[in-house]
Order: structure tokens, then C-alpha cells, then sequence
């Protein structure tokens, strides 16, 4: 039986950049990535270890120095609407409501009033948030607003979601409440999402496989995967072993977080 093709793929993947004195700047060093289709991928590594850089590339925001990135076998060389982008700061527009923010990427593509509407609505109600349309982002608490921006992300019915460490600027609370709705949303639409994180704890709740990524210039040192059954008890011995064997990838042999 044949495997199903990557949705994801990229291919030793090296990004250069020009420091301030001309010197180069290595952010990403031969990182090769696939992720299947329907697949919940956490990479996780220490500060400036490229993990955004990384996502970046996946999303079309930048491309590679060195290497080959593809969706569906095809080189990535934009942007586009199959692969939605989460950011950790909401980017929601100050001015514009959360209907219209919802909106705005259906708009730039060409979707007519009455359609760009009716989606915006569904998915405002999919993240418990239609009560909330006709208000501005300053209204809202950390939690809603990075919502809406979920909402934004999904109204375009995209293939993949790529998430930057979206759960970063919210409290701990917030943060487990939202973890279990993506989680929900995951299962229910059945998209791909490659989630970037720095928090162990954070990564085996969410992701079937975790990516571990070395300190700058990044690379990939390993992969691991989460075979615990949905939802995931915090309190396991297989938790915590998980917890120390990521640790243990993370941090060096012998230790753990």
C-alpha cells in the first residue's frame, strides 16, 4: 500500500541573511520538513533557531537561499490562500471591525459582498465569536482577538494552517482554552497545521509528531512521535516521559527542562 504524497515538503532548506556589518548571517542551515495531509506538525526550538524562518518560507513570505520548498509537488513561490498564516501578534487591522478583518483576504481576492458575508459569519460562529462581529479589536480580551485571527486564517478554507506561536501573548488560561478549541477545530475540518512553539508542554498536548530544531543557525536534530490518544492527560507517565525525552532533545543529552 502506497503512501500518500507530502502536502509539505521542504528540501534542505538554507536561508542567508546580510548582517549590519555584511557579514552572513546563517538563520537556517539544510532543514529538510515534510507534513502529510490532516497532520498536526509542532517544531519546537530555542530563540533564533529559524523556526519562524522556516514557517515563513512555508507560507511564501520568504524564499529559500538555498534549497526547494513545494505544496502539493509545486514549488512555493508566493504566498496563497491553502496555506493560512497565524501570527503570535493578532495583525488584525485596529480600524476595521472584526466582521471586516474576517472579510478582508475574501475581498482582496474578488468574493462578492453577500458571499464574503455569509462565510464570515459561519466561521465568526465556529470561534464563538458572532456575537462579536460589529466590534473593533480594541474591545476585545488577548483570546478573542487571537480568535478572530484563526477565523481570518480559516475562512479562506485553507489546506494548512501555519501557526507562529499564536498562544505566546495570552495568559496561561487563555492559553489551555485555546489550545483545546485549535485541537477542535483541527478535528473538525481536518486540515494540516504545523504549529511553532517553545514550550515542550505546549507541543505534546497538540501535535502528533514534534519537529526538535537545534540553536542558530537552525537545523533539525530530531523528530519525535506523540502516539498518545486525544485529549491528552498532562498528568500521564507518558507525558512526562515525553516531556523529558523532548527535553533531553532540546537541551543536550542528560538534561531536561
Amino acid at each position: 500500500m502506497s503512501l500518500a504524497p507530502p502536502l509539505i515538503e521542504a528540501s534542505s532548506v538554507t536561508q542567508i541573511f546580510a548582517a549590519s556589518d555584511g557579514e552572513p548571517s546563517w538563520a537556517l542551515k539544510n532543514a529538510s520538513l515534510a507534513v502529510s495531509p490532516g497532520e498536526f506538525v509542532c517544531i519546537i526550538g530555542p530563540s533564533g533557531c529559524g523556526k519562524s524562518t522556516l514557517l515563513h518560507m512555508i507560507a511564501g513570505f520568504l524564499k529559500p537561499t538555498e534549497g526547494a520548498l513545494r505544496f502539493r509537488g509545486r514549488p512555493i513561490e508566493a504566498p496563497g490562500p491553502e496555506r493560512g498564516v497565524v501570527f503570535q501578534e493578532y495583525a488584525l487591522f485596529a480600524w476595521m471591525t472584526v466582521r471586516q478583518n474576517v472579510e478582508f483576504g475574501l475581498k482582496m481576492r474578488g468574493v462578492g459582498k453577500a458571499e464574503r458575508r455569509d462565510k464570515a459569519r459561519r466561521f465568526l460562529e465556529v470561534v464563538g465569536l458572532a456575537k462579536m462581529a460589529d466590534r473593533y479589536p480594541h474591545e476585545l480580551s488577548g483570546g478573542m482577538r487571537q480568535r478572530v485571527a484563526v477565523a481570518r486564517a480559516l475562512v479562506n478554507e485553507p489546506e494548512v494552517l501555519l501557526m507562529d506561536e499564536p498562544f505566546a501573548a495570552v495568559d496561561a488560561i487563555t492559553r489551555a482554552t485555546l489550545q483545546d478549541e485549535l485541537l477542535r477545530l483541527w478535528q473538525e475540518f481536518r486540515i494540516s497545521v504545523v504549529f511553532i512553539t517553545h514550550n515542550i508542554d505546549e507541543a505534546i498536548f497538540l501535535g502528533q509528531r514534534i519537529v526538535v530544531m537545534s540553536a542558530h543557525p537552525g537545523s533539525i536534530r530530531s523528530e519525535v512521535r506523540i502516539d498518545l490518544p486525544y485529549p491528552r492527560d498532562r498528568g500521564s507517565a507518558e507525558f512526562a516521559g515525553l516531556y523529558a525525552q523532548i527535553g533531553a532533545e532540546l537541551y543536550g543529552k542528560g538534561k531536561t527542562a
